[in-house]
């Protein structure tokens, strides 16, 4: 049996700028506490929400090494350490590794894929770094999916700790529970599916809901822990517009022109980014107002 590196909801933070070239590490101290004050359960930095496509290695590694020490052990840190390069995957999970991550969150090879065995050989490349790794499955942007039989075949080494499930395939996820037993461990990468993933066993959530409504996400996963689901469906399906809102274009834009509505100084998204339409700003201020949300 894996023990989970951390149960109920991790938010992928955002990185707060204070210009295109530059990261706000006092705003990203402030976003810190308030995510942990809140009932954070963990912070996954350095992951797309967190832009991590356009932070270079240097800075990536800064960013990552700025959370673990400033966070001190309060709640896991993992950090995203992905890459369709092996060779620089592992590097950014050494590095990773050295600066007190607790885990690492490492997606498929993107654009140049690969098969099958070709992720069983990735991953264990990245695993026999002896740092927790949590798989991330996202085919929406990378172009390919595991199959139930390699997330079994992943389950066997000691480090892979389990998968961030993204795909919204429930009968992959129901193949892949009952192959892997106790040896894998499966959170929501979706926040409009903590219920009915918890609901067959998954272990919570990384959200990016958690951004703007920590504490709501955080007792969302309680209740489902609680096995409370018909409160927990309740909730769940009352802050879907809000999660539909943060979704309205490509993650991360809606959910820093939300953060910068509260009033958070998250400053300019980086190119490819660009600022949500004026029709889109205008949902996401209404869902927020829909829901109370407030820092």
């Amino acid at each position: 049996m894996k023990n989970p590196v951390f149960t109920g909801a991790a938010v992928a933070v955002v990185t707060p700028f204070i210009d295109e070239h530059t990261i706000n590490y006092e705003e990203f101290k402030r976003i810190l506490d308030y995510q942990i004050d809140n009932g954070t359960d963990a912070i996954v930095v350095m992951g797309t929400t967190g832009e991590s496509p356009t932070c270079p290695g240097e800075e990536h590694e800064e960013a990552i090494s700025f959370c673990c020490e400033y966070v001190n052990g309060r709640v896991p840190v993992i950090a995203g350490a992905g890459s369709n390069d092996t060779n620089f995957a592992v590097q950014l999970t050494k590095s990773a590794k050295a600066s007190g991550a607790d885990a690492v969150l490492s997606v498929t090879p993107y654009y140049n894929k690969t098969s099958q065995r070709g992720l069983i050989a990735h991953f264990n490349a990245i695993a026999d770094c002896e740092i927790p790794v949590i798989l991330y499955n996202v085919p929406s942007r990378t172009g390919m999916s595991f199959a139930a039989e390699t997330y079994k075949e992943l389950s066997k080494h000691p480090y892979i700790n389990g998968a961030k499930e993204a795909s919204g395939d429930f009968s992959l996820l129901a193949e892949s529970m009952a192959l892997c037993g106790d040896e894998m461990n499966f959170w929501s990468g979706n926040d409009d599916q903590i219920v009915p993933m918890m609901s067959m066993g998954g272990k919570g959530v990384i959200s990016v809901l958690s951004n703007v409504a920590p504490r709501e996400t955080h007792e969302l996963c309680q209740l489902c822990m609680d096995g409370k689901f018909a409160e927990a469906s309740k909730m769940q399906l009352a802050y879907l517009e809000l999660i539909n809102a943060l979704f309205c274009e490509v993650n991360p834009v809606p959910v820093k022109k939300a953060m910068e509505l509260l009033g958070w100084k998250v400053g300019p998204l980086r190119l490819p980014l660009v600022e949500p339409t004026a029709e889109h700003t205008a949902r996401i201020q209404a869902a927020l107002n829909q829901m109370g949300c407030k820092i």
